[in-house]
């Protein structure tokens, strides 16, 4: 783990600074700003998302900014945001091996297509691009199926590969 960051469990007393961090990572990665308005993010990060997965935050420990979340339900990563000023840190590795620790069987996750950066950090992760998906997420844009299991990388590695 990174020496000047915390991982910690999502409370909602972080989301302010969580969605803020949110919205930049994902205006910085789409070239556009959040469709959705504050209160429906408000409600959904609240309401929804934290219904169904684990929500980890990566807190700096001087400022107590929030400066990445992930959100995974030990089968799916559901969310990855880093705050643009802080990628290319580690935050985003740090807070995908801790889904990978605690997935049941390996992971799942949908990345936008045009994102060719994120595309790359997953790869990078360990996961593989399965299938581009004509269906079209909330952005109106294509997503890309990655997939990660840990028994195939093994065997993968051990084969030279």
């Amino acid at each position: 783990m990174k020496h000047y960051i915390d991982i910690v469990d999502y409370h909602p007393r972080y989301t302010e600074d969580t969605l803020r961090m949110w919205r930049e990572s994902k205006a910085f990665a789409l070239g556009k700003a959040e469709s959705q308005s504050l209160a429906s993010h408000r409600y959904y990060l609240n309401r929804v998302l934290a219904a169904c997965n684990d929500i980890y935050l990566a807190i700096e420990k001087q400022s107590g900014q929030v400066l990445g979340m992930i959100a995974t339900d030990g089968e799916s990563i559901t969310q990855l945001y880093v705050a643009p000023d802080a990628q290319r840190q580690g935050i985003g590795s740090c807070l995908v091996e801790l889904a990978k620790e605690s997935a049941n069987n390996g992971l799942m996750l949908y990345t936008v297509e045009i994102n060719q950066q994120a595309r790359e950090f997953w790869q990078k992760q360990g996961f593989i691009e399965c299938e581009t998906k004509t269906i079209t997420c909330d952005e109106g844009m294509i997503d890309v199926l990655c997939e990660w299991h840990p028994k195939a990388l093994a065997e993968h590695s051990r084969m030279g590969g």
